[in-house]
């Protein structure tokens, strides 16, 4: 398959290099001295154990114009770069090309094809403008839940620390023959592709945690573990998550675990770093709006009060101004 990787960082590059490892036709869309390096070098991959491969890529640039049609389409950014690269993506489309959308959060496409009294909304902390829309298209659109954790080392270096489930699923819900193609290209490469029927509950029990402790980590500077075993911050985690359950299940999504065990699994990962606490003290801006400011927005959309939620929103918006 021809599959392009927009935005080969940390999760990108590790999806690059094993598909470009396991034969398939592999662009890469990088920047700066992580380009470089990919360029000359090839993309080396450092796994758990220590071993490491190189990964030669069929193209890595920085200009979209210079690939082809491509199969699949990998949108690999953090969710507040989406709008600015879709206008480009066009680019890369043939007739059947699909879109996998592999960001944190809400994603924007939602109400589409969703079904019931809110089908057809636009997530404006999301899509604002309806560029990303208008650019990607939900017929395109294939949902996608990114679980492993990965980091660059150095350009041109990319180590896996833990994990390695993208869970798939179409945002209609139907097991179609693309989505099928898809996962099997991400299993021979060594991933595990599970496909879901209800790809918005996945993505609910992924934000559901990550809502409360990826920006608490912002605001206060500690690890998954600290928040979960200081009691302050556990019980505001717990009641971010109550008013969160509150919206998804207004939303019909059933959650397959209880609140204290999805807070016991994240307190289980130990001493990490969310990734929003990360981008704060890199000075980047943060996945705020896709993973709180929406959640917000759906609480005003089905009437939920989301208090807590929303004290923790302005927080954060005001940290990225003053930091």
């Amino acid at each position: 398959m021809k599959i392009c990787i927009v935005g080969a960082g940390a999760i990108g590059g590790y999806l690059g290099a094993k598909l470009a490892l396991a034969g398939e036709a592999v662009t890469l869309l990088a920047r700066g001295s992580h380009l470089e390096a990919i360029q000359k070098n090839g993309l080396k991959l450092i796994m758990t154990d220590g071993s490491s491969q190189i990964a030669t890529p069929t193209l890595a640039t920085s200009d979209i114009r210079e690939a082809v049609k491509q199969d699949v389409v990998i949108l690999a950014v953090k969710a507040h770069s989406v709008a600015a690269i879709a206008p480009s993506l066009p680019s890369l489309y043939d007739a059947h090309t699909m879109v996998v959308t592999a960001q944190n959060g809400v994603p924007w496409w939602y109400f589409r094809q969703h079904g019931g009294e809110y089908e057809g909304i636009r997530i404006h902390s999301v899509d604002p403008d309806g560029i990303i829309e208008t650019h990607i298209g939900a017929d395109r659109a294939i949902g996608c839940v990114v679980y492993p954790a990965t980091e660059i080392v150095e350009p041109g270096v990319i180590k896996h620390i833990e994990g390695d489930r993208f869970t798939l699923g179409e945002i209609n819900g139907i097991k179609t023959e693309r989505i099928q193609l898809l996962a099997q290209a991400l299993k021979q490469a060594g991933f595990k592709a599970p496909i879901r029927n209800q790809i918005r509950t996945e993505i609910w029990i992924k934000l559901w945690g990550n809502l409360a402790f990826n920006p608490i980590s912002a605001l206060t500077g500690a690890t998954l573990e600290q928040i979960c075993q200081y009691p302050l911050t556990r019980e505001l985690t717990r009641q971010m998550m109550c008013e969160a359950q509150a919206i998804a299940e207004k939303l019909d999504i059933k959650f397959g675990i209880t609140l204290e065990q999805r807070i016991n699994g994240a307190e289980n990962v130990g001493a990490h770093k969310t990734s929003m606490l990360q981008d704060i003290e890199a000075g980047r801006p943060t996945e705020i709006e896709a993973i709180v400011g929406a959640v917000a927005e759906l609480g005003r959309l089905t009437q939920i009060p989301t208090p807590y939620i929303n004290a923790i929103y302005a927080s954060v918006k005001l940290l990225e101004v003053t930091r």
